[in-house]
């Protein structure tokens, strides 16, 4: 098929960390991309002048049918309250052959990934709707996302102060995001990929404290490392997240202490390519710990992607 002839691909939350990466790998392999946008002036000058920007709203499932026609496939990034979740798979069933969800590793059988969790009973349901529409699939489901650490340890750092985080010993493996918007994209448009399911992990089991010291090391200075009791970090997260992520996070990263994290070899089967590590991540971002950023403490605000549903196993 010539790159003419290639049915173009969809991308929601386009302008978020995993899909603009997304975008440039499509665009890359020559595949043309579209962009669903709430604000398509806003997003037209965040991507390349040759992706085609429509106007959508996933809380508005009609408003994606110009978007969706004649496009081949979509990569589908939940940003909305759950409530239209069944009509807008029944449009993306009607207009499109393939879907590339981005969900989490709910099924995964890690104490880590098992707490009870609301984004994860969300990303089930969709997944359910999405087997019954009779839709080709790709399930992408990224662990701990390295990028976590910007919104959760960068301010301290940015400020020269020390590190004060619950369950230091707590284990995980972070996958860099550009590892999984890379997956992503490749199983958009490659063959192969129909039915699968992908658990992706970074390649090491880290414990937060050591991710904290591999920080530092690209900084090129020590950064320290105190405890802080779970009460404490529920008392400042208030007003910043539901209670409800708050006991995920916390009942997460106190299952995961004393255990390996959960490490797959996903990212290396469908890239060819070994993960970034965690040092490799750190290395890349050393600007985001040096540089003055208004995030607040815990990273679990709203942006382009849905923060709880990337920060949370």
């Amino acid at each position: 098929m010539s790159h003419t002839d290639t049915p173009p691909v969809l991308v929601t939350g386009a302008t978020g960390r995993i899909g603009r990466v997304v975008v440039d790998r499509l665009l890359g392999a020559g595949v043309p991309v579209r962009a669903l946008a709430r604000r398509p002036q806003e997003a037209a000058a965040a991507l390349p002048a040759n992706v085609e920007v429509f106007t959508g709203d996933l809380t508005a499932p009609e408003s994606l049918d110009p978007a969706l026609d004649g496009a081949g496939a979509v990569f589908l990034v939940w940003t909305a309250p759950p409530r239209t979740c069944a009509d807008v798979v029944a449009r993306l069933a009607a207009h499109v052959r393939r879907v590339v969800f981005l969900s989490s590793p709910h099924q995964t059988p890690h104490p880590f990934f098992q707490q009870p969790n609301p984004m994860a009973d969300l990303h089930a349901d969709i997944e359910r709707l999405i087997a019954a529409s009779g839709l080709e699939s790709t399930i992408i489901r990224p662990g701990m996302l390295a990028s976590n650490s910007l919104a959760w340890w960068a301010p301290a750092i940015r400020a020269g102060e020390v590190v004060r985080w619950p369950y230091g010993a707590a284990q995980t493996a972070p996958v860099d995001d550009r590892d999984v918007a890379a997956v992503a994209a490749r199983t958009l448009h490659q063959d192969g990929h129909i039915g699968k399911d992908y658990v992706l992990t970074g390649p090491e089991s880290l414990t937060q404290a050591a991710q904290v010291r591999l920080i530092g090391d690209a900084l090129g200075r020590r950064i320290a490392f105190e405890e802080m009791a779970p009460e404490e970090f529920r008392d400042s997260a208030q007003g910043a997240a539901p209670d409800s992520v708050v006991d995920m996070l916390l009942a997460a990263w106190s299952a995961a202490v004393g255990r390996p994290a959960y490490v797959t070899t996903a990212v290396r089967d469908v890239l060819g390519t070994a993960p970034r590590t965690y040092r490799q991540w750190a290395t890349a971002h050393v600007g985001a710990f040096t540089k003055s950023d208004a995030r607040n403490p815990i990273g679990l605000g709203r942006s382009a992607e849905p923060v709880p549903s990337r920060t949370i196993p």
